[in-house]
């Protein structure tokens, strides 16, 4: 049974702790930092078909930590939005210095 979370303040300590391996952690943080710089070239290119490239990218990285290095099933699958927003808090947490990457 999935759990039903109200608001993303609620759901983001289960994100976190879905994300307690330090390569999985990395793995986000690079795929995110990745797909943004691919977005924001594709935007300033007028090539806009790089977004999706974008999304894929940040995406494949961060699923191969989760397969590969947590041995969990992506946030994604069950709470797509809540789970985008937390690789945005996170990343921004690693940038801060809140999260150990």
């Amino acid at each position: 049974m999935t759990k039903h979370y109200s608001s993303f303040s609620s759901f983001y300590p289960f994100y976190l702790s879905q994300h307690q391996n330090t390569h999985c952690r990395r793995l986000h943080f690079f795929g995110s930092l990745t797909g943004l710089l691919i977005a924001f070239y594709g935007v300033f290119a007028a090539m806009y078909t790089l977004l999706l490239l974008a999304m894929v990218v940040g995406y494949a990285f961060a699923w191969a930590g989760h397969f590969f290095f947590e041995n969990n099933k992506p946030a994604t699958f069950r709470y797509p939005l809540y789970s985008y927003c937390g690789d945005w808090v996170m990343f921004k947490d690693v940038i801060c210095g809140k999260i150990k990457c």
